[in-house]
């Protein structure tokens, strides 16, 4: 009785994976660059064509199939796909924010403070953060979590001037950063410690900015406390 003898032949050059790396955010507008590597069964990366897709084009738009630029559309989830003749990548999931198109004053724009004894605090100078939706009721959706820069310009000289998110903060900061609310508000106060030669005022400027960098429409909100004896 014989016994046969096989091999099973490894094509160590064919492709098998494709490797995918991309945001998993993009927001509204903004475009969104996809890359990926092809590697084969030794565990090298191959030079192949590579064709994107996106499941859900309403959401995210293919700019170019070829290089993997997308645009997103509008707020919510799809997933995308690699292909490289009939190898696939697995399917990844991206999500298209809202985008910080406006900032503006969520109250007054000017206080005063009172310096006769020191430890003197102003009133929330506040930023609403949000998206302008065209043609709906409200016209604006409030951002959650974003970040909103409080920079002191203007402060008096030689005092011990801060900018705290609460009353009981006292760390001397002359910028700081807040995330939006669920109302996407931002609010910070001006303290004042004692010292210095006090002039009229101090100024204080709120900024946002998108995602990609870009300073949103309304920034920077500038706000005056007044400081009085």
């Amino acid at each position: 009785m014989e016994a046969a003898c096989g091999t099973l032949d490894i094509d160590l050059n064919q492709p098998i994976a494709i490797v995918v790396t991309v945001p998993n955010t993009v927001e509204q507008q903004d475009t969104l660059r996809a890359r990926a590597t092809t590697l084969t069964a030794a565990g090298d990366t191959v030079v192949e064509p590579v064709i994107w897709s996106s499941l859900d084009t309403t959401l995210l738009a293919v700019l170019d199939s070829m290089t993997g630029k997308f645009l997103g559309r509008r707020p919510g989830s799809t997933q995308i796909l690699a292909r490289t003749g009939t190898l696939r990548s697995g399917s990844l999931t991206i999500t298209i924010n809202r985008a910080a198109d406006t900032l503006y004053a969520a109250g007054a724009l000017r206080d005063t403070i009172t310096v006769s004894t020191n430890d003197s605090v102003s009133a929330p100078l506040q930023v609403i953060l949000a998206d302008t939706v065209t043609g709906a009721t409200p016209p604006t959706v409030p951002l959650v979590n974003r970040p909103v820069v409080f920079t002191i310009t203007a402060a008096p000289v030689g005092a011990t001037v801060t900018i705290v998110p609460d009353i009981v903060s006292h760390a001397v900061v002359a910028v700081d950063t807040l995330l939006t609310d669920a109302a996407g508000t931002a609010a910070m106060r001006v303290r004042y410690l004692g010292g210095g030669t006090l002039p009229d005022s101090v100024r204080v400027t709120a900024t946002a900015r998108r995602a990609v960098g870009t300073t949103v429409a309304g920034s920077p909100i500038t706000f005056v406390v007044r400081i009085q004896p």
